[in-house]
């Protein structure tokens, strides 16, 4: 009898495999996982002169040949120190360049033959898609997190001495991050590196510089020379959207509008006042800060550049020679 209803009546979750059991979620996540996880090593810092511990980190590798990609202020207090993989190997590393107003910087290793990232874009991200966090959280190297894009565009404040600035378009996760996650990897689900997770903003919120094409000049600049050398304009300001009229003329939408000039700076000496709408730098659009910001590129420092300003309702130009935006 009771082996006719079992027969009737077979069991409702039947035996499955491991592999069969994940969820297409989970296999994303362990797929993603063991296909990263090599490529992050955890950085642990030389003890301070005086006598403090040096930190940790994380980095991600960017070549077989030992250039790795972390975060500039979790090498920030020294040039040395050692990496360690999942694999259990360990090196020692130099920091090569570090630019601290996109906190990226660039270590080497003391190994080949590394397993290197694949390199993804940020400006195709979009909100809910899902993304998986690698890095030392806690000290626990190859820790694994997942989550999804909260949100994208937002603006991180950075310093260099004297010198403040936004990185702009950072991602938003709520792939939970603990301190030593810093300058890992950010990844979506093909398990390409989208983000170096940078900082821990809250419960359930954490923010990654994005990798896109102005990350990777940054990052071939610290490589060839060890800096990333920026042009400066000595203004302040906001987007603003143009006026009916200038936006037919201009087949533009915004501008970048000025709150502050910088007394003697570049744009001063240019003649920019408080309340000029910039809307180009040698006829290249500048819709807002951070299209300004990457029109300045190292190679304008020093040659005159043609500003078109809005002023008073009126497009003018005015000719400004940008310095080299330096810290201190």
């Amino acid at each position: 009898m009771d082996a006719t209803r079992d027969r009737q009546h077979p069991t409702l979750v039947p035996e499955v495999g491991e592999d069969e059991a994940l969820d297409a979620y989970s296999r994303v996540v362990t797929t993603v996982a063991e296909r990263v996880a090599p490529s992050v090593a955890s950085l642990r810092l030389r003890p301070r002169r005086d006598g403090r511990p040096g930190g940790a980190g994380s980095a991600v590798v960017l070549t077989p040949d030992g250039y790795l990609l972390t975060s500039a202020h979790v090498v920030a207090t020294a040039d040395r120190g050692a990496a360690l993989f999942t694999d259990g190997r360990e090196t020692s590393f130099e920091v090569v360049g570090r630019d601290n107003l996109s906190d990226l910087a660039v270590v080497r290793v003391d190994a080949g033959h590394l397993p290197a990232a694949r390199l993804g874009d940020a400006e195709r991200l979009k909100v809910g898609q899902l993304v998986v966090a690698i890095g030392n959280a806690l000290g626990f190297a190859g820790s694994v997190t997942a989550g999804v894009v909260s949100a994208l565009g937002r603006s991180l404040p950075t310093r260099d001495g004297a010198v403040s600035r936004f990185v702009e378009n950072v991602i938003q996760t709520d792939a939970a991050l603990n301190p030593g996650n810093s300058g890992g990897a950010l990844v979506d689900a093909r398990g390409c590196l989208v983000g170096v997770n940078t900082a821990v903003a809250g419960i359930g919120l954490g923010l990654a510089v994005p990798v896109d094409a102005t990350t990777l000049t940054i990052i071939a600049a610290l490589i060839a020379d060890g800096r990333y050398r920026r042009a400066y304009l000595g203004i302040a300001g906001g987007a603003r959207p143009l006026p009916p009229r200038a936006r037919d003329e201009l087949g533009a939408e915004a501008g970048v509008e000025v709150v502050q000039v910088v007394p003697g700076s570049p744009a001063a000496v240019a003649g920019v006042r408080v309340e000029d709408i910039v809307v180009a730098v040698d006829d290249e659009p500048v819709g807002d800060v951070a299209h300004l910001q990457h029109v300045l590129a190292g190679d304008r420092i020093g040659r005159p550049v043609t500003l078109r300003v809005i002023r008073d309702g009126r497009l003018m130009q005015l000719s400004a020679t940008p310095a080299e935006l330096t810290g201190g």
